[in-house]
């Protein structure tokens, strides 16, 4: 309740301001007939109506801007009021004006300018005291409540102001952040899919080109070895459309129905991988050395997925006749992986659009590993991995 109020309030500024003065308008309206007998108090003299009028509206009408500057609101309201105890003249009802002058500045500025508009209106309470009154230390305190009750609550208005607006930063900061992560995981995401695309679209592609242009060379002389090629072929494709549909399913996050699909590849797939390789036409040797152990189903992806890619850009372009070893070996603390390949190496045509190796680099950095790739000295291709076994080993 109070918080939409305050929003309004907001929103309708000037209105409030003008609500704020209705009060003490209509209190001066009514007191205007007072002051067309004069004063009794003796040596102080009166207005007159007119005068009464006109000094009311001087001391109400800066109230207008006791929220947009309110030290000057606050200064001409108060230059007004010492005016008039110069000038001998009898108090009016306006003169409160000065305090909720006073309570604006407590308000809407900092703790420096409440004290002085404190101290200014605390030294108008015993001026009055002095010229209107009978001076006592009970005349003081009586007089000062007033004022140091409108200094007060203008103190826990501004602290009270300041706290929520604290709230709302906070809120609007925790928002902002939260739609940073929100990106940031799309993001991430969406690189991770598009790793999971190229892998799988280059490795399964590549070999159904390779597979379809021997078929291509020896369907007249060598049927039979045509026929396998179209098989393998064959059988590529429904992997790839298979992991396809892995991969849309991951995207699909709004579909109701709960579906399966096939789960990520791992160490325990590499055998079937280098068979489906060799099926391919590129001769591989595949040893594992050290204590094996079980590793977490990201980094077994990521050791997939480097070999898959080592190996179809031997395929692709390491030339006929191309052999290949993939060597990994389980250490203490690491895991190191080498593909390597006797094909044309540095000579190998380069590719202008290839994300493989910046692929292998993102997936090894996710695990603080290492990837070196370079072509060998003495011909081929070799891509060296490091890769620290995590913890959850």
């Amino acid at each position: 309740m109070f918080g939409r109020v305050r929003a309004w309030g907001s929103r309708h500024g000037r209105l409030v301001d003008v609500l704020v003065m209705a009060p003490l308008v209509f209190l001066c309206l009514v007191s205007a007939g007072n002051y067309d007998r004069g004063s009794h108090l003796p040596g102080i003299g009166s207005p007159g109506v007119p005068g009464y009028l006109a000094l009311s509206a001087a001391l109400i009408a800066p109230l207008a801007w006791r929220r947009s500057r309110p030290v000057h609101a606050f200064a001409a309201i108060a230059l007004i009021a010492f005016l008039q105890w110069l000038a001998a003249i009898e108090p009016v009802p306006a003169d409160v004006a000065v305090l909720v002058a006073m309570y604006g500045v407590a308000s809407y500025r900092p703790l420096r300018w409440a004290l002085a508009a404190g101290a200014i209106a605390e030294l108008g309470v015993c001026l009055l005291i002095v010229r209107y009154g009978q001076p006592s230390l009970l005349a003081f305190a009586s007089g000062s409540v007033f004022a140091v009750a409108a200094w007060i609550a203008g103190i826990y208005a501004n602290t009270r102001r300041r706290y929520l607006e604290s709230l709302e930063e906070r809120a609007r900061r925790a928002e902002h952040e939260r739609d940073q992560q929100v990106r940031i995981a799309a993001a991430a995401e969406r690189a991770r899919i598009a790793r999971e695309l190229h892998d799988v679209v280059a490795h399964n592609v590549s070999v159904m080109i390779v597979q379809a242009d021997g078929a291509g060379y020896t369907i007249d002389s060598d049927p039979e070895q045509a026929r396998r090629a179209v098989q393998t072929i064959s059988s590529t494709g429904r992997q790839a459309l298979a992991e396809m549909r892995r991969l849309v399913g991951v995207l699909r996050q709004d579909d109701a129905r709960e579906e399966e699909y096939a789960p990520q590849p791992g160490v325990g797939d590499l055998d079937e991988l280098m068979t489906h390789i060799r099926q391919s036409g590129l001769p591989v040797e595949f040893t594992v050395s050290g204590t094996h152990r079980d590793l977490p189903e990201g980094e077994q992806l990521v050791i997939y997925r480097i070999v898959q890619e080592a190996l179809t850009n031997a395929l692709k372009h390491g030339g006929p006749e191309t052999r290949a070893r993939v060597e990994m070996e389980y250490g203490p603390r690491d895991i190191t992986l080498r593909v390597t390949d006797d094909g044309r190496g540095a000579a190998a045509p380069r590719s202008i659009d290839g994300h493989g190796l910046i692929g292998m680099r993102e997936r090894v950095a996710m695990y603080d590993g290492s990837v070196h790739a370079s072509p060998r000295p003495g011909g081929g291709f070799q891509v060296a991995v490091r890769l620290p076994v995590s913890r959850a080993a």
